[in-house]
């Protein structure tokens, strides 16, 4: 393939050669709209200098430092929600920001205490996904003090101290899945629930919301205890054939976190896709392949570009005007989807 040049670049830009010079080469002023301009265009056609126009761009802009910290960096989830932060904060024209993406090991309060604590002095801003425990709170406050806001992403934690949550209303999420459940069910019976864990408060509200659903509405519908998968694909699908061989009314189950590739593969091994109604959450080239065999029924999808939208005007938000007197909370739309809606 030919390389792009100059020429290239002005004309897919709009603009004249001696332009596309200047901000090349940082000759003389040229308007911040153009310089965008020329810049999205580099971006657009893969220009090898992209990365420099950016740099002059935005070189004499404040900068602005996020460190984030996600979950298991081996979920394809999780790494393709860092992939989004990292779009979402390059397309920042105000500032120079950048973000430093850390994943959690395990899903131990003590490990994702210590690296919000890491992050003391070397951001202003921190995002995280993660469980609810005092030390995490105690971590959260410390970043306080030191003026460094925090922003709950996805399940919420620290409560009062952190800056604001940001994601779907897992309650909602929950009574969603219980009502969808109790009306595509072949019949009355058991549903079983994954949880990661009971400090994960994302989770925790998917689980009464699925209860309270049922009990209102299905109560014919038994929910069982919810199981503790640590998120893990090999714990999921050991304990979903468990399950079907013990409770052989068992008629739906619903992965509130993590590890749902367990419960298909499980299902698929037993036969038993046909009449139990499986239920996952988030969108990944697993689940997909397994709406489109029919072995899950409904993926409950969190709207990662909205998220990471949300994230950056708020973080923005608060490095000009300061934290929030009273934290908040941001409810976004999650999305239901189904084998036919693909």
């Amino acid at each position: 393939m030919a390389r792009v040049t100059i020429a290239d670049l002005a004309r897919e830009a709009g603009v004249s050669l001696a332009t596309v010079d200047r901000v090349l080469n940082g000759r003389l002023k040229v308007r911040e709209e153009t310089a965008l301009k020329v810049h999205e265009a580099a971006q657009r056609i893969g220009y090898h200098g992209a990365n420099a126009i950016r740099s002059r761009i935005l070189a004499d802009l404040p900068e602005l430092h996020v460190g984030v910290i996600l979950q298991k960096e081996r979920h394809a989830f999780y790494r393709d929600f860092a992939r989004q932060i990292e779009a979402r904060v390059a397309r920042v024209t105000s500032h120079r920001m950048r973000a430093t993406i850390r994943f959690a090991e395990t899903t131990l309060p003590g490990e994702l205490a210590e690296l919000l604590r890491s992050m003391s002095g070397k951001v202003q801003a921190v995002a995280a996904s993660g469980l609810d425990h005092h030390e995490v709170t105690a971590a959260v406050a410390d970043l306080k003090a030191r003026g460094i806001p925090t922003f709950s992403l996805l399940s919420d934690f620290a409560q009062g101290v952190r800056e604001s949550y940001i994601g779907v209303n897992n309650l909602k999420v929950g009574r969603s899945v219980g009502w969808l459940m109790s009306k595509i069910a072949l019949r009355p019976g058991k549903i079983g629930i994954f949880i990661g864990g009971h400090r994960f408060h994302g989770h925790e509200l998917r689980e009464t919301g699925v209860r309270s659903s049922l009990r209102e509405y299905a109560p014919d519908f038994e929910l069982l205890n919810p199981m503790i998968n640590l998120e893990a694909r090999q714990i999921t699908y050991e304990a979903t054939l468990e399950m079907l061989e013990k409770h052989r009314d068992l008629v739906g189950l619903y992965c509130a976190g993590g590890g749902m590739e367990g419960a298909i593969a499980a299902l698929r091994e037993s036969g038993r896709a046909s009449d139990v109604v499986l239920v996952v959450n988030e969108l990944t080239d697993e689940t997909r392949l397994a709406l489109q065999d029919r072995t899950v029924s409904i993926v409950i999808s969190t709207p990662l570009l909205a998220v990471c939208d949300e994230l950056v005007t708020l973080i923005l938000h608060t490095s000009e005007n300061g934290m929030a007197e009273t934290p908040g909370q941001r409810f976004l739309p999650f999305q239901i989807w189904t084998p036919e809606s693909l």
